[in-house]
């Protein structure tokens, strides 16, 4: 499956859509253009981005990059690349919680017409229970789901109790990468282990297809807890380092300081979970932190452990680069 089908799912949900020479962008949230796909790392230069900012009047760019081609803000993709995946990739706790969730309930493909109608309660469910306010309703829900129903590699997955949705995941294969594009889950079976169970079955039959190399589960979000990823790492999947590079408009990267973000915080904390100004204030954290050396940036805590050595990487590959251009 190729970029430009995930792009057309896109379109038809009334996002902007654009391609350049290095990626292609979508309109993840107001003035602001976000890379894909998801997985792949790139390097454009700066005039593709300054051109992209000015052709289409966005405020921002934001996309994934090698570690070893500063600027950018030290992060993380939470993927899983090996060919084999068992209840032995896990630890025990997490397999004890497979176990449980797989007794509970029982996973298989939805059609995304049920995804459309049953899984708009699951969506604003999770959202709740994660503090987030989430910017569209239950008829742009309808069009997200329904919009993939013909397109090939989307695919929707349920965990069920006896006929009831509890929990659901949708999918998309793009190329070798199969990306999980969103899950939801009701609050209520989560004691029940309902995501171990649908997140372990659904990995489990992308690593057995024939082409499918990696699984993407998620890249570091703006403004979501870590512990969001958590669970992510405990089903085995693991943190590959990228940095995140957010890239304002040239009119607007003057007024992106630390004066000014200690504002939109400010003004954040009297509105707690108002995605907008969460989105704004992550996007100027990304790009003053990328702004600085590796070694002064706050890691994150599941990179704490490679910190030392990727950082003698990056120095040695910094003074290579910098003795062959002399």
């Amino acid at each position: 499956m190729n970029p430009e089908i995930f792009a057309e799912w896109l379109r038809r949900q009334g996002r902007r859509v654009v391609r350049s020479e290095s990626s292609y962008w979508y309109e993840a949230g107001p003035l602001a253009f976000q890379a894909f796909p998801y997985h792949r790392l790139i390097q454009p230069k700066e005039t593709e981005l300054i051109g992209l900012l000015r052709r289409h009047r966005v405020a921002a760019l934001r996309y994934s990059t090698p570690v070893d081609a500063p600027p950018g803000s030290i992060s993380y993709h939470a993927i899983y690349e090996h060919p084999v995946y068992t209840l032995e990739s896990l630890d025990r706790r997490s397999r004890q919680n497979v176990r449980t969730g797989l007794a509970s309930c029982r996973v298989e493909p939805i059609p995304l017409a049920r995804l459309a109608v049953e899984g708009w309660l699951l969506e604003l469910d999770t959202a709740e229970r994660q503090g987030r306010r989430i910017l569209w309703d239950k008829e742009a829900w309808r069009i997200r789901c329904e919009a993939a129903a013909d397109l090939p590699g989307f695919e929707a997955w349920g965990a069920l109790v006896g006929d009831r949705l509890v929990a659901s995941l949708l999918t998309f294969q793009m190329g070798d990468c199969c990306e999980l594009i969103s899950q939801q889950c009701l609050r209520d079976y989560l004691s029940n282990r309902v995501n171990n169970a649908i997140v372990f079955v659904v990995t489990q039959e992308m690593v057995k297809r024939p082409g499918v190399r990696s699984i993407f589960y998620t890249l570091q979000s703006l403004d979501a807890p870590a512990s969001i990823d958590e669970f992510k790492f405990r089903m085995g999947y693991q943190p590959k380092p990228v940095l995140q590079r957010v890239v304002f408009h040239p009119w607007l990267a003057h007024f992106v300081n630390g004066a000014s973000h200690r504002v939109v915080r400010k003004l954040l904390g009297r509105a707690p979970g108002n995605p907008v100004l969460s989105k704004i204030e992550g996007m100027m954290r990304f790009y003053l932190t990328g702004r600085k050396p590796l070694s002064e940036q706050d890691w994150p805590a599941c990179l704490g452990v490679r910190r030392s050595e990727m950082l003698g990487r990056h120095e040695r590959t910094q003074n290579d680069l910098a003795y062959e251009t002399r």
